[in-house]
Order: C-alpha cells, then sequence, then structure tokens
C-alpha cells in the first residue's frame, strides 16, 4: 500500500490514523481465525486468514485489507481486544 494513501486515511469509527499490521499481528490474529475466536464488528466470524490490514494508532481496531483495498467499513472492524 502507498504510503501517502496511508497518511490520509483515517479510521470511520474513531478517525485515528491507520498503519499496516505487523507480521507478528497479523499471525496472532490468523491464529484467533483458525481457531474461530475472530468476529468483526457485525458479529460476523471470520472465516477467511488475512493476508494485510490496516490497525489504528491505538492499536485497538483493525480492518481487512481485500486484494490492496482497506475495508473501511464500521462492520468490518476487528476489536483486537479478542486477542487478549
Amino acid at each position: 500500500m502507498q504510503k501517502r494513501l496511508l497518511n490520509i486515511l483515517r479510521c470511520p469509527v474513531t478517525h485515528k490514523g491507520l498503519s499496516l499490521a505487523r507480521r507478528e499481528l497479523l499471525g496472532q490474529m490468523n491464529a484467533a481465525i483458525e481457531d474461530g475466536r475472530l468476529s468483526n464488528h457485525d458479529g460476523t466470524q471470520i472465516a477467511e486468514p488475512l493476508n494485510e490490514a490496516l490497525v489504528t494508532d491505538d492499536n485497538k481496531l483493525a480492518y481487512p485489507v481485500a486484494d490492496g483495498i482497506p475495508v473501511l467499513l464500521e462492520g468490518e472492524a476487528i476489536r483486537l481486544e479478542q486477542l487478549e
């Protein structure tokens, strides 16, 4: 994802900045998906592993990136507290 685009994108819920999720976090998220423990804000269990995600500056929410396109919809937000 282009750095210039990341500089202007904001979380639609909190309006905080976004950055690409680190490999370590993606690994944790994908392990939780595999175990059936990760759902989005709408309550839908996430079934497919994530190749990319954007994370808010406060590390509370993540948004999937599908085919290089950020899915910045409130219902698709993933609360990272589920990983604790």
